[in-house]
């Protein structure tokens, strides 16, 4: 599993090996040039590299001292005063002098080749100023590449948020661990190409509290042929209810996607009377009474609308014995009458809610900025609150259990954001379940599932412009299939 851990956690570690030989910032920096060289590679310009005033700006100088070794002539640009850093980071300045190494005050004139970021990284919760914001400015105008040492400085490496100018890198070379600011919110859109490099400490890492990447481990248990012996009911009945008029499409789309990920029936109850889906006939479209009564798991939300139909639904599905997935219309209902929403943490049967920012900060009571401060945070809240799995859909989506554990997903493209493809979700985790998958499995491996569907098709130019969430469907299908029987 690829963990990944907040400050606090890595705090931690580095404290309890401060007394590690080599020290963690020679192992940093040796790393560090290490990629650096890679990255240096055919480049006729020296590499630029800005040290900042803590231990980042340490690792910068170690890293410069290694490429002074290697025969390359690095220039070292910062303001920092070696008085005043940290005592690691000033035995790097001084090793960094006795090499012959200079520092300069500024950047001096000339061209360069790559250039690396170690002002800030961890740590820096404020926004840059003065000369470091026009470094900033300055580095994300250079045309070559642009290597980040552990986190871009100006992103919050806990949360992802930026309050001010950022560095745009092309690579970021993560010490220790992952960070949740490197792949939620604007760090995917910062970060580049991220390595780690866990400098000799992964006893230390897969020890230590944090989260995890979702990866196929986290649903591989489930991954199962099907039985010669089986018929559709042995995979379950997924009931979808919403649609309200003018919004149909919602509930078809959830519907389609259960049935192309295996529910045994597919059940769509909706507010807008329809005969059948002429796309999907195999969809059965049934009164919403019906749909209660015939369904194994319900999917609560695709185009629900909140009128005083719509509300009487979710009483009866929050009421209801079977496993339940809670999106869209339906979240807002649950934010505005915050006395149904309380009835989610005594229900019997799981809970999956798959809200938006918008959505989360309605249940929360909050605004949409204060749940992208702290994306985390805010999933894990709404976890414990409910008594639910949460899925905090965005840039790096959240999965959040109410036990506390939490975990990011990293698949998925841009293409994602189109209308239906939330309804898609709903209906792909509504599937799993109806095939006996823990609410927990199937909320990782359908969340994972959709993002990789989006990146096969953009892979193959269908997306990211113009992906629709109908196109995902069969994508998803045939991931999901290849995982199971995969080709010799």
């Amino acid at each position: 599993m690829t963990a990944i851990l907040r400050t606090d956690a890595l705090r931690a570690i580095e404290q309890a090996h401060a007394d590690a030989q080599p020290p963690l910032m020679e192992r940093a920096g040796r790393a560090a040039a290490e990629l650096a060289m890679a990255l240096q590679a055919g480049l006729d310009a020296p590499p630029l590299i800005f040290a900042g005033p803590g231990n980042n700006g340490g690792d910068a100088l170690v890293l410069a001292r290694h490429l002074r070794d290697a025969g390359l002539a690095p220039v070292v640009v910062s303001r920092a005063d070696p008085g005043r850093l940290p005592a690691d980071a000033g035995a790097a300045w001084a090793a960094w002098r006795a090499a012959g190494g200079e520092v300069h005050a500024d950047v001096p004139e000339g061209d360069y080749g790559l250039v690396v970021d170690g002002l800030f990284g961890l740590g820096l919760t404020r926004p840059l100023e003065n000369i470091y914001a026009r470094w900033v400015d300055a580095i994300n105008r250079y045309a070559g590449p642009v290597l980040a040492l552990d986190c871009p400085s100006g992103l919050n490496a806990d949360t992802g948020r930026t309050t001010g100018p950022a560095i745009r890198a092309g690579h970021t070379l993560s010490f220790i661990a992952l960070k949740p600011g490197l792949l939620t919110g604007a760090g995917p859109d910062l970060c580049g190409t991220i390595t780690t490099a866990d400098l000799g400490l992964g006893f230390a890492v897969a020890t230590a509290p944090g989260g995890c990447v979702v990866t196929r481990e986290h649903f591989a248990a489930h991954l199962l042929p099907r039985r010669r012996d089986s018929h559709k009911g042995s995979y379950g009945e997924v009931g979808i209810l919403g649609g309200a008029p003018g919004m149909a499409g919602a509930a078809l789309l959830a519907g389609r996607a259960a049935l192309h990920l295996g529910g045994g029936r597919v059940y769509t109850g909706m507010l807008e009377h329809l005969i059948c889906d002429p796309l999907q006939p195999e969809l059965m479209l049934r009164r919403i009474e019906e749909v209660f009564t015939l369904s194994s798991v319900l999917a609560l939300g695709p185009g629900l609308g909140e009128s005083g139909a719509a509300l009487d639904i979710v009483r009866r599905a929050i009421a209801a014995p079977q496993p339940l997935v809670i999106d869209a219309d339906a979240l807002n209902l649950l934010a505005a009458h915050p006395v149904l929403a309380g009835g989610l943490v005594r229900r019997g049967a799981a809970t999956i809610l798959t809200p938006h920012p918008a959505e989360a900060a309605r249940l929360l009571g909050v605004d949409t900025a204060s749940v992208q401060a702290d994306r985390i945070a805010a999933a894990l809240s709404l976890a414990q609150r409910h008594g639910a799995v949460v899925a905090l859909k965005g840039a790096g989506t959240i999965i959040a259990l109410n036990d506390g554990r939490w975990f990011i997903n990293t698949s998925g493209n841009p293409g994602l954001a189109t209308a239906g493809s939330g309804d898609v979700l709903t209906g792909m985790i509504a599937a799993l379940l109806a095939q006996h998958w823990s609410a927990e499995a199937a909320t990782l491996g359908a969340i994972h599932l959709h993002g990789l569907a989006a990146d096969d098709l953009a892979a193959r130019n269908i997306g990211p412009m113009g992906l629709t969430a109908s196109e995902l469907i069969g994508t998803a299908r045939h991931l999901l299939n290849h995982w199971i029987h995969p080709a010799p």
